[in-house]
């Protein structure tokens, strides 16, 4: 089996509390994963350690055959969304992307406009992103997750915000994605989310795996 993602005996301490407790999980390349849980699980944190932004107290981690930490510190060739995307109010979404594809260098402005207008947006439009609705914010967190075509998405609670139609629009998105290769790794609290997107689904309670 192909794994893009395993977690091998992870734990993840602050003070005495456990976040994670002797985690261990694959995640299989190509696939749409699902992670529920409630509040305080530790969905969160096992995503944040995957991505390199916590370190771990015991175990390990590998993305795409490299250990997190030691042969690299992040990954790079991943797209994340952890908690409300970040952007610069005064700025529209054009120019919020365009701020943070100059980080790497990997996009143009053709690549730009492409993935505002796939994730349902007007890529012309100059309105501030102060002045989005909390679902047009959503929409552009998750453009600038795929917008320079990661191998690997790890998604923590993605339709927050959405409306009907815009969880219908990201849902038929993930799924092409999908169709694309990538593996999505994808923290939600609603079971229909993860019933139609998700090929496998492990439970998170108080930081260990059910």
């Amino acid at each position: 089996m192909d794994n893009m993602v395993e977690v091998r005996g992870v734990t993840k301490k602050f003070k005495e509390f456990k976040a994670l407790d002797q985690v261990s999980l694959s995640f299989e390349r190509g696939k749409i994963h699902g992670i529920i849980g409630r509040n305080g699980s530790g969905k969160t944190v096992l995503f944040k350690c995957i991505c390199g932004f916590l370190k771990m107290d015991e175990g390990e981690i590998l993305v795409d055959g490299k250990r997190i930490g030691k042969e690299i510190e992040a990954p790079q060739d991943v797209g994340v969304i952890i908690e409300n995307p970040g952007f610069l109010p005064g700025y529209s979404g054009y120019q919020n992307l365009s701020f943070l594809a100059c980080i790497r260098n990997k996009i143009k402005k053709k690549e730009i406009l492409e993935v505002i207008e796939r994730v349902g947006l007007d890529p012309k439009s100059k309105k501030h992103v102060g002045k989005y609705s909390m679902g047009m914010r959503q929409r552009l967190g998750i453009a600038q997750a795929i917008m320079e075509d990661p191998s690997l998405l790890i998604l923590d609670e993605p339709m927050n915000g959405l409306d009907n139609q815009g969880v219908q629009d990201m849902r038929e998105l993930f799924l092409k994605l999908k169709e694309e290769g990538k593996t999505i790794l994808l923290a939600s609290h609603n079971r229909e989310d993860i019933a139609v997107l998700c090929d496998t689904v492990v439970e998170i309670d108080h930081g260990r795996i059910l």
